[in-house]
């Protein structure tokens, strides 16, 4: 694929994680702390408040850092990975959130976990095809 695609990838990438950031810290919050497991040791305002500083940071700087796109894309597919088992959890224990209302839907919701973690790798450059000899 070509940069323009990359690019556009990582630009799209790190707004929507601006976005969802802000949503942490502001109107969707008490969504967010639904998700938390009951089994993490960090308050759930906490993590939700932390996490959504993160998801802005490493969003803003995938979008104002081109230079540092590999570094960022790999920061947030860690992150994507790192986020994943409270997805998990939320499936296990039949947490209602984000109209995530079955277990269905929140099954569903985790096949789509790796493709963020895809997406964000892409982004970065790490997915790239490496011309032969």
């Amino acid at each position: 694929m070509s940069a323009l695609a990359r690019t556009a990838a990582r630009l799209l990438l790190g707004s929507a994680m601006v976005g969802a950031g802000v949503l942490h810290l502001t109107t969707q919050r008490q969504e967010f702390r639904a998700q938390v497991p009951e089994w993490f040791p960090v308050d759930e305002d906490l993590t939700v408040l932390s996490s959504g500083v993160a998801e802005i940071a490493l969003g803003a700087a995938f979008v104002a850092l081109p230079g540092r796109k590999r570094l960022i894309g790999g920061l947030l597919a860690a992150f994507f990975v790192v986020i994943f088992p409270g997805n998990v959890a939320q499936y296990l224990e039949s947490t209602d959130a984000f109209g995530l209302d079955s277990d269905r839907k929140r099954l569903v919701r985790l096949f789509f976990q790796p493709l963020l973690v895809l997406w964000a790798l892409y982004g970065g450059g790490w997915l790239r095809r490496h011309p032969t000899g």
